[in-house]
This record gives C-alpha cells, sequence and structure tokens, in this order.
C-alpha cells in the first residue's frame, strides 16, 4: 500500500460540470463528490413525485447510477451539471410512479424536522420546475406559445390577446386550449427520451 492512496482528494475547487468529467473517468470519488453536492436535492425532487421515502432513495439511487453509466454523454454547453443530474433523477423517479399499482394519495407526515436547507432545496425544485415548463414552451408551434406566454407573463384576458393580435377571440380560446393540452403532454411525459425536454444551456 503506497502512502498515496490514504491521500484525501479534494474536489471543492472543481466546477460541478468538471467533477461529471471526471465521473465520466470511471472515478468513483468523484461520483461520491456529485453525490454530497446534489444528493439531498436530488432527494427532495425524488419524494415530491413519488411521496415515499424508499422509493425516493431507490430513484436517486438508480439516477446517480445513470450519472455514472452516461457521464461521457454529459454536454456542458447544453445544460448545467446540477440541471442534468436532477434530470435523470426525475425521471427515474416518474418510473417508479409508472411501476406502481396506485401513487399514494395521502399527505405527507414528515416527523423529520425542519433544516435550515429546506428553503435552498425548495429554490432548486422550483429552478428545475421552471426549467421544465419554459423548455416545454419552446416545443409549441410558435402561435400557440406566443397566446401562453402572453396570458400567462403578460396577464392579457384572451379579448385583450385577440385585439391584440388581430385575431378572433375563438382563434386565441383554440390556440390557448390545444397549447395547454400540449404543455400537459409534456410536462407528463419527461420520460419519453433524451429529447423529451431540453435544459436550458448552460451560461455563465
Amino acid at each position: 500500500m503506497g502512502e498515496y492512496v490514504a491521500m484525501p482528494r479534494s474536489f471543492a475547487h472543481l466546477s460541478d460540470e468538471a467533477v461529471v468529467a471526471l465521473v465520466a473517468r470511471s472515478d468513483e470519488e468523484a461520483l461520491a463528490e456529485l453525490y454530497d453536492r446534489f444528493g439531498r436535492v436530488a432527494y427532495g425532487l425524488a419524494r415530491r413525485v413519488l411521496r415515499d421515502d424508499k422509493l425516493a432513495e431507490d430513484a436517486v439511487q438508480e439516477g446517480f447510477l445513470t450519472v455514472w453509466r452516461n457521464a461521457d454523454r454529459f454536454m456542458p454547453e447544453r445544460a448545467k451539471a446540477s440541471t442534468w443530474v436532477l434530470t435523470l433523477v426525475h425521471r427515474r423517479a416518474v418510473d417508479l410512479v409508472r411501476h406502481e399499482d396506485r401513487r399514494r394519495a395521502e399527505p405527507l407526515t414528515d416527523a423529520a424536522e425542519p433544516t435550515p436547507s429546506d428553503s435552498a432545496e425548495d429554490d432548486a425544485w422550483l429552478r428545475f420546475e421552471r426549467e421544465r415548463v419554459q423548455a416545454a414552451l419552446r416545443q409549441l408551434p410558435d402561435q400557440q406559445r406566443e397566446a401562453l406566454e402572453l396570458a400567462y407573463y403578460g396577464g392579457f384576458s384572451q379579448s385583450e390577446l385577440a385585439e391584440r393580435l388581430g385575431q378572433p377571440v375563438g382563434t386565441i380560446k383554440s390556440r390557448m386550449f390545444a397549447g395547454l393540452a400540449r404543455l400537459r403532454e409534456l410536462l407528463a411525459e419527461p420520460g419519453h427520451g433524451e429529447a423529451a425536454w431540453k435544459p436550458t444551456p448552460f451560461t455563465t
């Protein structure tokens, strides 16, 4: 046994993307570092989907196993490492929901005490969901997306949209209805392949 074996390696100075690059080279310590950084948030994300402690743990474990197997496919120009990792965990959680006979409908009964990081986890969850919605919106036809974005972000009513866009109210209603239906499909089916939704590109 050489003296180097016991030497701890520090990844603190490395970016998330650099750690994923090390994972792609089958560096188990880098995977452990990635888990240290995102494991807790990933568990919170999976538990929101599954409402079950054990299933959430399974989703996180399977998600990080997918990270290990697919780290060489990660493209930092397309997504932040954190978003990529959480997406894989989220997909595993959705897959587990589908394989359950029924989704537990009872409210969560958490005996665990709140921790200071809860708000940080909530913020991460909201950012993740916002990216999913924005990515799904980008997959809609331009006219449907325009109507939904103006209604949601601009607060315009259907009659105001009709006037602003120079279209009959019926046309605006049909665009919004079709857009919402497609949006619901896109957000409900995140596991249909890698192209189900594309996170926003990573920008420094």
